[in-house]
């Protein structure tokens, strides 16, 4: 079925696939500002139903991502296996162990283990005096 030209300016016949580019482009075009959907569709032979539903895709993050915003991939090279030098015993903070336990009057527990920064020992402190 060949193309047909109609009163009106709509194109009959055989229907058109566009691309996800074409679709793209379209629906972009219908988002600038001051523009009409009506008359983008017509520039187009669209139906504007057909650009809506591209809107709403759009929206949805299901007509696919615009070139510019397409994840960018870097470039990766692979050498040889380089053996990490381990620190030397002086440099290694000895890990601190145990445990604080402190009962309050009026069923108030805390209970701190491990490494545990003095910042916070104080904050937690000071929040039970208010």
């Amino acid at each position: 079925m060949a193309d047909v030209e109609v009163s009106g300016g709509l194109v009959a016949g055989a229907r058109r696939r566009r691309s996800a580019v074409e679709r793209r482009r379209i629906v972009d075009e219908t988002l600038e500002a001051g523009a009409s959907v009506a008359r983008v569709a017509l520039k187009y032979g669209v139906n504007a139903n057909q650009v809506f539903q591209w809107r709403r895709l759009h929206r949805d993050g299901k007509l696919g991502v615009a070139a510019e915003q397409a994840i960018k991939l870097l470039p990766v090279s692979v050498t040889e296996e380089v053996e990490l030098r381990k620190p030397e015993p002086s440099q290694v903070e000895p890990v601190r162990c145990g445990a604080i336990h402190i009962e309050l009057p009026g069923k108030v527990r805390i209970r701190l283990e491990g490494s545990v920064d003095p910042a916070v020992v104080c904050a937690v402190l000071k929040s039970l005096r208010s």
